[in-house]
Order: C-alpha cells, then sequence, then structure tokens
C-alpha cells in the first residue's frame, strides 16, 4: 500500500473516531442508492421536488465578493446581488442549459455595502442597509455633518435608499437617503419588496430596529408589554433592552416618501412576499435559547394583515397564540433561521407551485413549499420540502423573468453559492399566475373591507364593525376590533356596558383597556364577570381571561369587592384541565390573591406532564442536518423539561404569602428536580431567576434551608448554568491547523493532567466522547486515539471534521419519492422499511422508512462533530488537551513522564 493511500485510509479512520456518532449505530446494506445526478458536488447534496432540476450557477470568494444575502433581478434581466458586509455586483444570467453557466459579474461602481434588502422597481433601486454605524454624537444635532456625509462609505447608516442612474450611463449615480433606521445587524432593518398593485413599497424590520416616527398608523401606536406573567428578562441579555413592539412592517409611498406602519409584534422576520390573491406573509424566527420554556414560539409563517400584532415580548414576555389581541401563524414550522421568502406565482411551474409560498431556512438548508388554502378570512397551509441540501445556508431567492427560481447561500461570512431551480418541462409554462386564483373568499373580502377603517372615519365604522366583534372568524374579530379602536372611544365605550353578546363585551373590553381611562375599570371588571362563564366555548375562556388581564395590566387592580367578585367567578372553574386556560387562570388567581392559589397551582405543578407539542414535532429530523445546531436539539429532546410545570413554578415565585411551610418544601423541591432537565441555552438562568425571586419571600431564618434544597449548590457562580460545566480561561482564537500544529509540537515543559482533563470538557469532547472510562458514549472512545494518530491528524479533524468522512461513520441522506427528504442513521432494515435513528442522545428511537418511498439514499457530507471545538482555548490549554488526548487520559503515559 503505498503512502498516500494509507494516509487518506488514516485520514477517514480519524474521522470517523472524532466523529461524534456511530459507534453506537449499525451499518445496514441497502440496494436503494442511484448514481449521482451530477459530477458538480454542489448539485449533488442538493434534494429537489419530483420534476426539478438544478444549475450551480457561481461561487462568490468571500475574500473578493463577498458573502451574498440579497437580491433582485432589474428591468434588464440581470441579476443585482449584495454582499452583507461589502458591495453590489451585477449578473448576466446564462439561459437555462447553455453550454457555460458561468455568469458574467460586474462589480456596481457606488458604494452601497451592508445591503440586506434590494428591490428594482419605478426606475431604481431601493436598498435596505443594515449598517453599524451611528453618528458620534447623536444625542446632539450634528449641523456639520451633511446628508451626503452620512450615505459617503464608512459613515452609511441603516436606512432605505433609493438609488437612481440620471445621465443614462446604466451606472447608479443618485443615492438618496429616503428614511433613516436606528437598528442594525441581524435583527435590523431587512428586505424590501413591491406592493401587489405596483404603487408602493413594503419594508420589514428586525426587533432590534426602532420604529420611526410614521406619517400614519394602521396599527394603534398604544402597544406595551401586557404581560401580567413574572418579567424575567433573558439571563444571558439578548434583547433584553428592547421593548414592545418588536419587529415591524411598513408601507412607504414611492412619490411622496409618507410612511405607514403596517403591523408590529414579529421577532425577526427576514422577507416578505404576496399571494397571487394580493395577501402578505412572511417567516418569523424563534428564540432558539428559549427551546423548552412555556414561552417558546417555534419558527411560523404568518400572514401579515393590516393593523396586525404578532405578539412578540422580550424575555418571559412572549404573548401566546391562543391571546385574542395577537394573531396566531398559519403553520408552525419549527426550529430554524428564516432568511428568504417569495412566491411562485410568476414561476414556469406546474400549477401546485405557482400557487406555493417558498420559505428559506439558513440553519437547516430547507427551502419550504407552503401550499395555501383559504379558511374563513385567512389561510391554512400543507408544507412541503422543496428543496434542501447539507449543508445549505440560505439567504435569499427570487423568481426571475425567466420563471426559474434563483436562490443563493451564504451570510456570516460564509462560502456563497448562486443557483437556479427550474422544472424539467418549463417550456410548456408561462410565467402568469394560475387563472382564477386571485379571486378572494366572502370572509377575505370582509377582512379587507374592515381593514379601510383602520384609520379614523367616525361612526361609520363604529356602526359597521361592532356587530362583527362577535363573528365566528378570528381574523374578522381582530380587524373588527382594530377597526373600533382607530375611533374615537367617546363613538363605542358605551356600548361595551349595553352589550349583550359575550364576545362583543369582551372584546370591547379589550380595546377600551388599550384606550380608556383608569377610572372605568371596575366598571369594566363588573360588565365582564355578568357573563356567564359556563356557557363559553374554551376559547371564549382565554379571550375572557386575557380581558381581565389587560384591564388590571393597563387599567390597574380592582377595588376590594370586585377582587373577591372575580375570584369567586373564576375560582369554581380552575382547573380547567386545558393548559392555556389553566395558566391564565393560575395567573389571574395568584395575581389576585386568592387563597386557593397556592394549593390549586402546586397541585397542578406536581401532575404536569411532558407531552409532544407541535413546537418540537419536527425536530428530530433536523438534528443531524447541521449537528452546530441540531445536537443542542437532540440533547434537549432526550430531556425535555416540562414547560407546563415550569409555567406553574414560574408563576408561583411571585406569591409573596399565604404559604405553609409543607407547601414551601413541595414547591422548592420542585426547582432541584427542574434543574436536571435540558432545555436552550437560557433555561438555567431564567429557572434560577425565578427560584432567586420566589427565595426573597422566604423568611430569612428559612432561607438557606430553601435555597439548599432548591438547588444553590447546583449553580454555577454566575447563575445562568450549572457548576459542572469546565471553562476555558482563554483567549481563544480561530485556530489554524498549521499554527496549531506548531504549537502542540513546541517542547516548553511538562504538560498539567488535571487542566488537559478540564479541556477535554471545556472544548465539550466529553458530551459525546469516553476517555479513559470518563465521559458519554454518544459517540467512539478516544482512549486510544493517540496510539493511531498523530497530533496533525487530530488537530485536522477537530478544526474541520468535515474534511474526510469514512462511509462507516456518515448519515444518509434519504431523497423520498414525494421530494421531501430523511436525514439520519440506519440502524436496522427488514425487506420492507429501513429503521432511522436521527438522535444521538435517543438511538433506540427510531422512525420507520418505507423502502418503496426511497427513490435515492446519499451520504451526507456534514459530519456529526460541529467544528472547531478548540478555538475558545489558549495555547497552554491547547497543548493540553493534546497531551490528554495523546495520553488516552492515563496520568503515567510519557506525555507527563517523559523528560524535557
Amino acid at each position: 500500500m503505498n503512502k498516500r493511500l494509507r494516509q487518506r485510509l488514516l485520514s477517514f479512520q480519524l474521522a470517523g473516531i472524532l466523529t461524534c456518532s456511530l459507534a453506537l449505530f449499525v451499518s445496514c446494506s441497502h440496494d436503494a442508492e442511484e448514481e449521482p445526478v451530477s459530477d458538480d458536488p454542489k448539485i449533488q447534496k442538493l434534494t429537489l421536488s419530483k420534476g426539478f432540476a438544478a444549475e450551480h450557477l457561481y461561487s462568490p470568494i468571500d475574500s473578493i465578493n463577498g458573502s451574498w444575502v440579497s437580491m433582485t433581478f432589474d428591468d434588464k434581466g440581470r441579476l443585482i446581488a449584495s454582499d452583507q458586509y461589502g458591495s453590489l455586483f451585477r449578473l448576466e444570467i446564462p439561459e437555462i442549459g447553455s453550454d457555460s453557466l458561468t455568469p458574467k459579474i460586474e462589480k456596481l461602481d457606488v458604494n452601497m455595502g451592508h445591503a440586506q434588502g434590494l428591490l428594482y422597481a419605478f426606475n431604481s433601486l431601493y436598498v435596505m442597509v443594515n449598517n453599524s454605524y451611528l453618528p458620534e454624537n447623536e444625542e446632539d444635532d450634528d449641523d456639520d455633518e451633511t446628508e451626503e456625509e452620512k450615505i459617503d462609505g464608512s459613515k452609511k447608516v441603516s436606512g432605505l435608499y433609493r438609488l437612481k442612474d440620471t445621465n443614462g450611463d446604466d451606472q447608479y449615480d443618485d443615492i438618496t437617503l429616503l428614511k433613516e433606521l436606528r437598528g442594525w445587524g441581524e435583527h435590523g432593518p431587512h428586505s424590501v419588496k413591491l406592493s401587489p398593485d405596483g404603487k408602493s413599497l413594503f419594508v420589514i424590520a428586525g426587533n432590534h430596529t426602532d420604529i420611526p416616527e410614521m406619517d400614519s398608523y394602521r396599527v394603534p401606536p398604544v402597544w406595551d408589554e401586557d404581560n401580567l406573567f413574572p418579567d424575567i428578562k433573558d439571563p444571558r441579555g439578548h434583547a433584553a433592552e428592547r421593548k414592545a413592539p418588536g419587529g415591524w412592517v411598513a408601507n412607504v409611498d414611492p412619490n411622496t416618501n409618507e410612511w405607514e406602519l403596517y403591523c408590529v409584534g414579529f421577532r425577526n422576520p427576514f422577507d416578505i412576499a404576496f399571494n397571487e390573491s394580493g395577501d402578505m406573509f412572511t417567516y418569523d424566527s424563534d428564540m432558539e435559547w428559549d427551546l423548552g420554556m412555556p414561552w417558546y414560539r417555534p419558527t411560523r409563517i404568518c400572514q401579515v394583515v393590516s393593523g396586525g400584532e404578532y405578539g412578540w415580548r422580550t424575555g418571559t414576555g412572549k404573548w401566546r397564540p391562543s391571546f385574542p389581541d395577537n394573531l396566531p401563524a398559519i403553520v408552525n414550522l419549527g426550529q430554524g433561521s428564516p432568511t428568504g421568502v417569495l412566491h411562485g406565482k410568476t414561476a414556469k411551474f406546474p400549477d401546485k407551485y405557482k400557487k406555493a409560498l417558498f420559505a428559506f431556512d439558513w440553519s437547516f438548508g430547507i427551502v419550504y413549499a407552503m401550499h395555501l388554502s383559504p379558511e374563513g378570512a385567512s389561510y391554512s397551509a400543507e408544507v412541503e420540502e422543496f428543496v434542501s441540501g447539507l449543508p445549505l445556508p440560505l439567504t435569499d431567492g427570487v423568481i426571475g423573468p425567466d420563471g426559474a427560481f434563483y436562490f443563493m447561500t451564504g451570510g456570516r461570512r460564509l462560502d456563497s453559492d448562486l443557483y437556479r431551480v427550474y422544472h424539467k418541462d418549463y417550456s410548456d409554462f408561462n410565467t402568469r399566475p394560475v387563472e382564477g386564483t386571485s379571486e378572494v373568499t366572502e370572509l377575505n373580502a370582509l377582512r379587507r373591507q374592515l381593514e379601510t377603517y383602520h384609520r379614523e372615519t367616525g361612526q361609520e365604522a363604529v356602526d359597521f364593525a361592532w356587530p362583527l366583534l362577535s363573528s365566528p372568524d378570528r381574523f374578522i374579530r381582530f380587524a373588527a376590533r382594530i377597526a373600533i379602536e382607530h375611533q374615537p372611544i367617546d363613538l363605542w365605550k358605551d356600548k361595551i356596558f349595553l352589550e349583550e353578546n359575550p364576545e362583543n363585551i369582551i372584546l370591547g373590553s379589550i380595546a377600551y383597556a388599550r384606550h380608556g381611562e383608569k377610572s372605568t375599570r371596575n366598571d369594566l371588571f363588573e360588565k365582564i364577570t355578568t357573563i356567564d362563564y359556563t356557557a363559553l366555548s374554551t376559547s371564549q375562556k382565554i379571550d375572557l381571561t386575557r380581558a381581565l388581564e389587560l384591564i388590571m395590566y393597563r387599567l390597574g387592580e380592582p377595588s376590594p369587592a370586585n377582587r373577591k367578585v372575580i375570584i369567586d367567578y373564576l375560582d369554581t372553574n380552575f382547573p380547567a384541565n386545558h393548559a392555556d386556560l389553566d395558566r391564565q387562570l393560575s395567573k389571574l388567581l395568584i395575581k389576585l390573591e386568592a387563597p386557593s392559589a397556592i394549593d390549586k397551582t402546586l397541585a397542578l405543578l406536581k401532575e404536569a406532564k411532558n407531552s409532544p407539542s407541535e413546537e418540537y414535532n419536527a425536530a428530530s429530523d433536523l438534528i443531524l442536518r447541521n449537528p452546530q445546531y441540531g445536537l443542542t436539539i437532540g440533547e434537549m429532546l432526550n430531556k425535555l423539561p416540562p414547560a407546563q410545570q415550569t409555567y406553574y413554578g414560574m408563576m408561583l415565585s411571585e406569591k409573596a404569602e399565604g404559604w405553609t411551610n409543607d407547601q414551601r418544601e413541595e414547591y422548592f423541591s420542585w426547582y432541584h428536580e427542574a434543574f436536571s432537565y435540558k432545555g436552550g441555552n437560557s433555561y438555567i438562568g431564567f429557572v434560577n431567576k425565578a427560584r432567586q425571586a420566589a427565595l426573597e419571600y422566604v423568611p430569612s431564618n428559612k432561607k438557606e434551608h430553601f435555597g439548599e434544597i432548591s438547588g444553590d449548590s447546583l449553580i454555577n457562580e454566575q447563575g445562568l448554568g450549572l457548576v459542572a460545566g469546565a471553562k476555558a480561561e482563554g483567549p481563544g482564537r480561530n485556530w489554524k491547523v498549521d499554527e496549531a500544529v506548531k504549537i502542540v509540537e513546541e517542547n516548553e515543559g511538562k504538560r498539567d493532567f488535571e487542566n488537559g482533563k478540564e479541556m477535554f470538557a471545556a472544548a465539550l469532547c466529553i458530551s459525546c466522547h469516553t476517555i479513559a472510562g470518563e465521559g458519554n458514549n454518544i459517540g467512539p472512545d478516544l482512549t486510544q486515539l493517540g496510539t493511531r494518530f498523530s497530533k496533525k491528524d487530530i488537530i485536522e479533524k477537530i478544526i474541520d471534521p468535515n474534511s474526510a468522512i469514512s462511509d462507516q461513520y456518515a448519515s444518509s441522506v434519504f431523497e423520498l419519492s414525494d421530494g421531501s427528504s430523511v436525514v439520519g442513521r440506519i440502524q436496522d432494515e427488514d425487506d420492507d422499511n429501513y429503521y432511522v435513528s436521527q438522535n444521538p442522545y435517543a438511538p433506540d428511537e427510531t422512525r420507520t422508512i418505507a423502502k418503496s418511498a426511497v427513490d435515492r439514499i446519499k451520504k451526507s457530507t456534514v459530519s456529526m462533530m460541529p467544528g472547531r471545538l478548540i478555538n475558545s482555548l489558549n495555547e497552554d490549554e491547547l497543548k493540553d488537551l493534546m497531551a490528554f488526548l495523546m495520553s488516552g487520559g492515563n496520568e503515567q503515559h510519557q506525555v507527563y513522564t517523559a523528560s524535557n
């Protein structure tokens, strides 16, 4: 065997040993694999819906052309693309199937870096700049700084810009800042899109972007946090200073530059798109650090409506989708990082896909196709995987003038790629929307009619909207309430007290709580408690409890007499055996100091069990698509916190009085158990903050005891995690192979065995591997690693585990006949099925895949082991880790005993 081949085999073996995967998996033979569809590995890694083909068009190099995140086509059919941190580029794209697919690339001679949104419209290029620059003296009016300076080079501010070619030389020579926006970074200003009627623009921004002064507001500008749940900010500081109302959408008149706030309440949606009926949609992000918490909201597709509120609040304050004063998702998609959104109405696709909404997930490399169906005034959706790849960090997409589907990868300085997806029979289709699909349903039309009253119009609006507060359709009720709220309060406040319909009373009270005087709160409490609670549906009961919460939050506590009436009114109906309703009832009764609140909530705390929920129902399929994010999900699914228990436990943290010693024993013991679960990065910190708040109400002579039984000894000094975790001192660096090898091969004294052992934990090796009997058995035992491989071999695979993955240790991508894919390890198979394990933390849990449904099986190009795990280590820490690995965890090994 020649030396090169031997090195190659050793490299594959090492990649397998260092990959947190297959020691527990069985490698099974199968005959479903076919020859690759292309010689290009960038095409081979894609999975496409049936009937579609892909072309790889271009790969920008980060050091030259950047990492691309946004694109648009101009009026000459040229693609304009933006680097996340740099310049704009213009591309002439070859026709589908051309012999040469390489575009002609031109770097535009205009200084417009940091563009996250591009749109060509009205003979102009609109650019949404997302930059970190602020004038040095932002508190003062800097008379010396001109508008030209603000948009010149490094002084460019975040905002919406218009670029024009005024002299006909095909270059943009005129730059106008239409509106400066205070926001930047990955939650800053994002996309800009043309309205369905082609007369205006819509822009969207994330929750770290302040809402500028608007010329008009479809959302009544009276937003607040509106939650009586304990107010705990993210213990790791994310968005801690951000207040309501979160991410927003605005409409912009290109002629007058008038801005109208359209809707609010998102976390961080990147893009918007319109279907053939003119309805708007977005893909909103989750907060992955909140995984396992009762307020966690998955990534979701939302219909974006006039006056809409979608409930994002920071920390614990997020609203439940069931609250009547915000709107629910069309469909929840689980974990991910939303980026581009587009609609297929002008694509040369079959009708099914021309009517589909497409949404991009950056983290797990999936383009979802949402097949929308009208449902009342809104929509439902069936979700299909349209394009996927490992890895495929999707950023933006657009339907081109040729009817093809273009998309890009990149962002965060990752390598970019530009692709084109087209239907194999594209010449049989046209770019016109499907005939007849632009018609709207009767309820959709009614909602739009109500939205015309989302401005002050007077008695006409009240007369039209008030009866619709009790519509069976939730979107109609919401639009009607917003119409009411835009009218002078004197036109409608008395109607609440004359009303007999329960839903009108409830939603009218919600409207009044947001606009009315505090002096009327007891009148509202009295009116609401005249409603026959037992005659209400569960959703109406949630609406009613939400109305009571808003009155208390906005207008103040009830009088003692009203307090007793409300407690009696609610207490006999608690618990209700419904998760959302019991949360509301517990919250209100604790806030109202109901005598039974502790006993009843403690009983629920004890009885509440974890059950699979929609927030995590597809999470297992994501784990192996991107181990950097997926392994956290996998570990959490194996030790998922009981979110309902967490809700009750945190709610009780604000109960100051009425406790018996036995109740406190039971309650504080719960915290100790809660710390044994695995949630997102902020889980431990959130629970610990609630525990600390609860301990403040304990008598001083009992604090030490209850602190001990609740987990004082478990929590680290920062209060953000458990004590057990070792931590590198650093400072770390972005280690390169050559410099790391040079450092570890230097002979500078004996290495520290104990520190090497700690670095084995600090670099997260111990989370998957064992060495000398210590660690976890997710992946192979590394005790013999140093007897088989050199330091350089080991370092290369730690830094880049994807460089060579042995077939023995690679995951598989199952391409199914419905166009979707499944990623996992074959645990077993029989004549009819594959049994696939997707979670390394629960390898015995398998998913059954019928062999008849599998078109092709290919090996994943993504290692189970995340890369660059040593980047937190300084030089000595890296040396100690390598010595520990080479020694196999043996303190008597020669790396510690040999003379230097």
